[in-house]
Parts: C-alpha cells; structure tokens; sequence
C-alpha cells in the first residue's frame, strides 16, 4: 500500500516512509482491534497531511518524525493505540493549523489529552521560564496519566537520535536539557534503557571528543576481549546446564558516558576504571522455582565453581531499586584472573528492565508506579520558584539509589550518597528538624553521615537543635532540601551580610558598607577590613540596627588561661552548657608547665549573652584571662 504519490527523484525516500509505516502497523496489528488499526491509520494520514508541506533540518519529509515517534511507542515501549494515535499528531498543534478541537472530534477525547501535554504552550517569556513551562506542563500529566510522559520521552529519543542536523548551539542545547530532565526522568520510570541511551547521546554532542575517543577505547576492549569472554560465558553455560539449568547470557559493555562518569568520580583514566562490561545469566519465566530461588540456586553453582569477590553481592530482586530494577548482582574470578560482574535475572526482569512503568499495565501496577513520585511532582509544580521547581524535580530522578532501614525494620529508598539528615527527613520533618545525631548500625555517627546500603538508622533528636544554613550542603533529597528552607525562611531574616573576618554579632559597635549591587555588609568597627573600607569607601558607609533575634545564633570564640587543677575543664564546660545553656561545638586545650590554654567555640544569640558568659567563666577557680578572640 503506497502513502505518497511523487516525482521519481524523490521515490527512495518516500518508499523508504512507506516501509516504516507499513512495518508499524504490522506491529499494531497483532495487539490491537480493527477498529483501532483503522484509527491508527487515519492518524497516520491526518498527520501525513498536515505535515506535507514542512522539511526536517536535513531536508526530508517533517513526517518522517512522527513515524518515527510512533514507532518508538508501538515497538520499544509496548503501548496501545491511543498512545500511538497521539505519537503520530504529537506535533500536528504545535505546528500547523489543525487545532485541538480538531483533534478530539476525529480521535477522542484521550488522543487530544494526549496531544495537549505534548503541545508546548506558547507564551511570551524568556528561555529558561519557556523551558520550565513546559516540563511544569508534561509533569502535571503524571497526576492522571504517565502516558503523555512516554510519548515526550519517545519524542525527545528520535529528537537525540537525529540531532546530528542540528546547529552546535542548538545540540547543546538540546542536549543539556536531556542529560539534565529526561535521562533521570527516564530513570525513574524505570526504563532503563531509554535512559542510557538518552545520556550517552547527549554526552556524544556536549563533549564529541571525549565521546569519540571513549568509544574508540571501548570498541577496542570489545574486540581484545571477546575470545577470553565468549570461552568464560560458554563454560559458565555448560555448567549451569550439568545442573538442569538452562540460561542464555549476553555480555553488555557499557556506554562512553557511563565509563565517562565512573572515570570523575573515582578519579582514575580509562585503563584503571573497573566494570566496563557485565554478563547477564537470563533463565525462562517458566522456571521450577520462584524468582528468587532460582537466582540463589544460580548464584550458589557460580561460587561452589568460582571465587566470589567479597561484598560483591546485591539482592535487588528483595530490594528493588526505587524505579523497579530487579536483579541479583555478584562478582566472579575469572579463569584469566579478572572479576567479572554477573547480573542474574529472569526474562520477566529484563523485559521490566526496557520498559519499566510500562512492563506490567494493570491498573494496581500503573497507579504504584504514579503514586511513588507524582506527590513530590505536584508539591514542587505548585510551590515553588523555577529554580527550585527545577532543583526539587531533578533531584527526585537521581541517578542511582540504596535502601536502608528503620530500628523496626521498615526499608526506606533515598539517593546514593544520601545522609542522616535526608533519612530524617524521610521518615519525617520534625525528625528532621530536630534530629541531633544518629546511632548507623548501632554506632555513634554525625548527621551529615554519608548512608551505605543495607545501613539501620536510629535518629535521636532533640527539641533545642533547629536547622541551619550549613545543612543544606549535606542533604539531597528535594523533601530535605525543601524542609529546610521552609523552616530558614520562616526566620525572621537580616537584611545584609556579615564580615566573614570579624563574625559581628548583635550587642557589638558595628558599621555598614554598601556595595554595588545595593547588599550591606556589616563589620565591627575595629574591624582592619573596615577600617581600610571607610578610607578608601568612605561614601558606602551606612548605620546598620544589628539586633539581637532569638530564632539567630552566632558563632564565638573565646580564649582562657588558667592555673591547671582537678576538674577545670569539666567546670569550663558545666558553665557554658548547663549555666548559661549554650551549644558548644569545639574545645581545644593545651597544658603546659601548670598553665592551661582553653580555646572554645560556641554559639550566642547577642554581645550581652557573650558578656554574661564571660563573667560566669572569669569566676571560676584558677582562671585569670577571658577574652572573645576572632574566628579564623
């Protein structure tokens, strides 16, 4: 059946379009009704006729795209008519006449909902609020369907896959946006592989000559390798068959992009970055055993053969990661002396692998899948500016996560490199205001503590301890972030900034200097920095009201010497702690021939509670000096 009708010169391409459409409903037309193919098809011709008069960047017909966007949805995504119908006239709105109206007349009131998520908004703002924008809008559908989501995804992979055509400018572009929003989006649907390829293509136009020259390196591994591997995965067959299993293995090199990432956050070359390749071991769904015990009897033939690597194991399959991934993951000694990485997994886990919330679409199965994130999705939509819109988005499709665990054994998924702090606020925002310090496998830990897979979390708080401005540098989940902010904010905020030589603090003789950009920075007027400022700036100068605020806490430093004795320091400490009910945060002490230096770092609310700390101090037996000095 042909589609177009044209001069001979253009006959190749146009027979080629025909040949794809023809393969896609082939493809449609084992899974769906008549009367949804006939659907398919009229898609296909109203898009057919709109686009007729538009050209890709590299000259071929527009529709060549959507086909091709169809395709994607129809083949490696698995999903019905609808969503096919939508992939053809995604653009169909956005750029030509036909209107939406138009759209949900022919097709239905889906297709146009479909089509109207995946239509940019045209609205007179600058590129990033644009950019935003949109992904506010693609978003806001995951509340009520996560299909419009995989049509953009669909569409921004053949967008990657041609991008080629493209001025630099606009591959960076393109590209940025894609390693930044729709590779981790894709992640956290769980499919995987349209999130690989999604990073490793924009990584191949941000950096070309890093891509090249990774690739050139891999392909090379890939062909010094292959006899050795191919000899290793035959006889890890032939063994597992001994034992009536059978497998099929493939063996999966890695991406320049993932080698790439390894290579930073190792700090190594190419040559001493392990892992660039890994060997699934698949067995059939029809197995004897249960998913997990057929993994386990798999695993237990391997190292009855074959040294294990110590802490090499991961169980996904009981603790999936957050996007669904399964697998049991483990480290074997080759015979040529190498670890290999082995991912065992059962057909079901591959197929779960390429399509993730698509894999299994029973209304129980989508509905978990949206539940898992929409809530964070429509918190930062609503409530937030487009930065942290964007901040608290990206940061919940991390890249990679562990799950670790409660005192009661309750299983809670953060980001890899997550602390303390985003494991309280996890559980919940008072814990996490308020948590002090933490017990990790029954350990004493800080709450800035980096969390490791597998750890048990005790978070002991206390109602004195408030977030601070540091903390934001130790969490990264957006609940985390997002609570700390909210409590900074409800602060009553300063309006200027503070020397960060002299540490000002309400009560002192201070000043103000005003820059450029109208911010006012305080100093105490003893301050060298000040004193330079006020003969070189002398019109910036400006009076400042630096009053004391009870939510505010300043750091201090004093310095005692005293006549060493029995007890001193547990007295020094008793003071600042108990009588005067301060937080001290470093002590240093130095004893030499009975004479002692105390050095102690605390915070104060203003100079009169630094004042009456003094004088307490200064009444203790044997001290002879106090003073505040500068914090370095």
């Amino acid at each position: 059946m042909s589609y177009f009708y044209t001069s001979s010169m253009e006959n190749d391409i146009y027979t080629s379009i025909n040949r794809s459409v023809e393969h896609l409903f082939d493809i449609m037309r084992e899974r769906v009704s008549s009367e949804d193919m006939c659907r398919i098809k009229s898609a296909f011709e109203y898009a057919a006729e709109a686009h007729k008069a538009q050209k890709r960047k590299t000259g071929e017909p527009y529709i060549i795209h959507p086909i091709a966007v169809a395709t994607i949805i129809a083949k490696e995504l698995e999903l019905g008519a609808n969503p096919v119908i939508a992939a053809f006239l995604h653009d169909v709105v956005e750029d030509t006449d036909c209107t939406l109206e138009e759209v949900r007349k022919r097709f239905g009131s889906d297709v146009a909902f479909l089509v109207g998520v995946v239509t940019k908004q045209k609205k007179n703002r600058n590129d990033q609020s644009k950019q935003i924008a949109n992904y506010r809008q693609m978003l806001a559908s995951v509340h009520y369907d996560v299909r419009a989501i995989l049509i953009k995804l669909a569409d921004r992979m053949h967008n990657m896959r041609t991008l080629s055509s493209m001025r630099p400018d606009k591959q960076m572009k393109i590209a940025g946006e894609t390693d930044y929003f729709y590779a981790p989006l894709a992640n956290r649907l769980g499919l995987y592989h349209v999130k690989l390829e999604l990073e490793n293509l924009s990584f191949k136009y941000r950096c070309p000559r890093e891509y090249s020259e990774l690739e050139k390196l891999l392909n090379e591994d890939r062909i010094n390798n292959s006899e050795y591997i191919e000899s290793f995965t035959q006889k890890i067959t032939s063994l597992l068959a001994e034992h009536g299993i059978d497998v099929r293995t493939e063996v999966r090199y890695r991406m320049p992009y993932n080698i790439w990432r390894k290579m930073h956050s190792t700090n190594s070359d190419y040559y001493h970055v392990g892992g660039k390749h890994y060997i699934r071991i698949i067995y059939p769904n029809d197995a004897p055993l249960s998913e997990k015990d057929m993994s386990l009897r798999i695993y237990s033939i391997l190292t009855d053969t074959f040294k294990e690597r110590p802490g090499s194991v991961s169980n996904y399959i009981n603790a999936p990661k957050e996007n669904g991934y399964q697998s049991f993951h483990v480290k074997l000694l080759s015979d040529f002396g190498e670890w290999e990485e082995f991912h065992i997994s059962s057909e079901r886990m591959i197929r779960n692998s390429r399509l993730g919330c698509a894999a299994e679409r029973t209304e129980q199965n989508v509905r978990h899948w949206l539940e898992k994130f929409k809530s964070i999705l429509k918190d930062a939509a609503d409530h937030t500016k487009d930065v942290e819109f964007m901040e608290g988005i990206t940061t919940s499709f991390y890249n990679d996560d562990i799950m670790v665990f409660t005192p009661n054994g309750k299983g809670i998924i953060l980001p890899k490199n997550a602390t303390v702090l985003d494991f309280a606020y996890e559980i919940h925002s008072k814990i996490g205001d308020h948590a002090q310090y933490a017990r990790i496998n029954g350990r004493l830990a800080s709450i800035k503590t980096v969390l490791k897979r597998g750890d048990c979390i005790e978070v002991i708080t206390n109602e004195c301890v408030e977030p601070e401005e540091h903390w934001l540098k130790s969490v990264s989940t957006y609940r985390a972030i997002k609570s700390i902010r909210h409590y900074l904010s409800a602060k009553e905020r300063i309006g200027y900034k503070r020397c960060d030589k002299c540490h000002p603090i309400p009560g002192d003789e201070v000043i103000g200097f005003k820059a450029a950009d109208d911010s006012i920075t305080i100093h105490r007027r003893n301050c060298p920095i000040a004193i330079r400022l006020a003969s070189q700036l002398g019109d910036s100068i400006v009076a400042v009201d630096f009053n004391e605020n009870e939510h505010l806490l300043y750091p201090v430093r004093i310095r005692i010497i005293s006549i060493d004795r029995y007890h001193l320091l547990s007295d020094l400490i008793y003071c600042i702690t108990e009588q005067q009910r301060l937080s001290m945060y470093k002590l240093t002490t130095e004893c030499e021939d009975h004479i002692v230096t105390c050095t102690i770092d605390f915070n104060i609310h203003s100079q009169n509670e630094l004042t009456s700390t003094i004088e307490s101090i200064s009444a203790i037996d044997g001290v002879e000096e106090v003073q505040r000095i500068d914090i370095e």
